[in-house]
């Protein structure tokens, strides 16, 4: 991504592997935190994809149906 993401959008932290929310710019790197809430990380804006909210949902409802099915045991 070359332009820096605004906050409130939904990337794809491709150097982490994970999906956030932005919550802000400090410095260089891009805050995120997690869709679901959590602790927030430090991301470089050139590793972001802008990602849909329903590709992101998607993800989640995924995650969640793992768990209640004990896949994570």
């Amino acid at each position: 991504m070359t332009e820096i993401p605004a906050v409130g959008e939904t990337v794809h932290d491709t150097e982490h592997d994970r999906i956030g929310v932005v919550m802000g710019h400090v410095g260089p790197h891009v805050q995120l935190r997690p869709i679901g809430g959590g602790c927030e990380w430090d991301a470089d804006p050139a590793r972001l994809t802008r990602i849909p909210v329903s590709t992101a949902l998607r993800d989640r409802v995924a995650e969640a149906n793992s768990w209640s099915r004990g896949d994570w045991r």
